[in-house]
């Protein structure tokens, strides 16, 4: 028997976020020992914003026992509403109604809720374990880390995020994340006083940037605003100039809107401002997501942009898909299996996030053209149309050949 013809029966998971944790789930119902290693000494359930998980996220959390994670932490989002500076309702979208809701998640709940099940699962979660390198043989992979510790296994997936030390090893050419032309803050608010929205979240463009926002039964809230910007700026940039100045600037940027932005943003203290920085992608043209016994799944694969709101469903249909593949197929045929698969689909999605990212950064003559044309573009799009989004589930029983 040679090499790539055993069946793996061990995984290194570089990543502690959401995709590591969820693969090594999903590795573990199909028979395989994983242990996730995230490079922070902490763990991120007292941080974030927040994201929806998409009907087909959820469908593919079901497929490993994880559904009702979200659903009891998750707030039902029953639609999308598209608005106008001035208030105006262009559009409103949602999936169709045979799909369940969309649910928005604070990010330091889901956190919590996916380490406590994991734990419960009896995986392993190793902290403070910074990837430098790995190492192959042929009969395993090790992962070399900052602190001088290696952890060997049959295969090494990578799970790090949109800046992967993981796809650079695979690939020291490979593509950097793309830049969308946009930054982005957030704050979540426990008492606005404004009355609820009912399930719907609001989408703003903006005379000068996007604003969105939805509140809650108890008349919490979250908000979030992107602004363009042509130049890139990091993360580490963004948060220099300080959450003060910054507030300021977006009531600058919102003064003129007739939507609840100037008052959310008016009565945000500098404390709860979240600043996530620049909106990104992966580019489609990322050549491939393995090498040898290491491959890549979520952000470091196929980071869609925060407008897509796809980010962290798709991630999940990814780690899920990877494990059905690699329970069928020894770890090359299933790493190529894996791609078949996932490619087509994630980069349809991808390009759909930055068609959106250029209607938020639309100029003063194209955000008068979008909101003429999106109320009769909308009314021809029908929710059928994007169910291929939404309705995608995972037959796991299906042996992948």
């Amino acid at each position: 028997m040679t090499t790539n013809t055993r069946p793996t029966r061990t995984a290194v998971v570089i990543g502690g976020g959401i995709a590591g944790p969820v693969a090594a789930m999903a590795l573990q119902k199909a028979g395989i020992e994983a242990t996730v290693y995230e490079a922070y000494d902490s763990t991120a359930d007292t941080v974030g914003g927040g994201m929806s998980i998409a009907p087909n996220g959820q469908f593919a959390l079901d497929t490993i026992g994880a559904g009702d994670l979200v659903r009891t932490i998750g707030i039902p989002v029953t639609s999308m509403a598209l608005r106008s500076w001035n208030g105006r309702e262009l559009a409103r979208f949602a999936p169709p109604d045979r799909l369940p809701p969309m649910r928005f998640v604070w990010r330091a709940d889901l956190y919590r809720e996916i380490y406590a099940e994991a734990a419960r699962r009896s995986l392993r979660i190793v902290h403070g374990k910074r990837l430098v390198d790995a190492a192959e043989t042929d009969s395993s992979i090790t992962a070399r880390f900052a602190d001088g510790t290696e952890a060997a296994a049959d295969i090494l997936i990578g799970a790090d995020g949109i800046r992967s030390t993981v796809r650079t090893l695979i690939d020291p050419a490979a593509p950097s994340p793309h830049y969308a032309g946009l930054v982005s803050f957030g704050a979540r608010m426990h008492d606005t006083g404004l009355p609820t929205t009912d399930g719907v979240m609001s989408m703003c463009f903006g005379k000068h940037a996007f604003f969105g926002y939805q509140v809650f039964d108890d008349s919490s809230a979250v908000w979030f605003a992107n602004v363009p910007r042509r130049e890139p700026m990091t993360l580490a940039e963004a948060q220099a100039i300080g959450a003060e100045e910054w507030l300021r600037r977006l009531r600058t940027l919102f003064a003129d809107d007739r939507t609840p932005a100037p008052d959310m943003i008016a009565r945000t203290p500098a404390d709860d401002l979240l600043i996530t920085g620049p909106v990104e992608n992966m580019p489609p043209s990322l050549p491939t997501w393995s090498r040898g016994r290491m491959t890549l799944i979520g952000d470091a694969a196929h980071a869609a942009s925060s407008s897509s709101g796809q980010g962290a469903s798709i991630a999940t249909e990814s780690a899920v898909e990877l494990a059905r593949c690699l329970r069928d197929l020894p770890y090359g045929p299933a790493f190529d299996a894996y791609e078949r698969l996932r490619r087509p689909r994630v980069e349809r999605i991808i390009k759909l996030g930055a068609r959106t990212n250029s209607d938020k950064s639309a100029g003063p003559v194209g955000r008068v053209i979008r909101d003429l044309l999106m109320p009769g573009l909308m009314k021809l799009a029908k929710p059928e149309k994007t169910a291929w989004q939404f309705d995608h589930r995972i037959d796991w029983d299906a042996k992948v050949g």
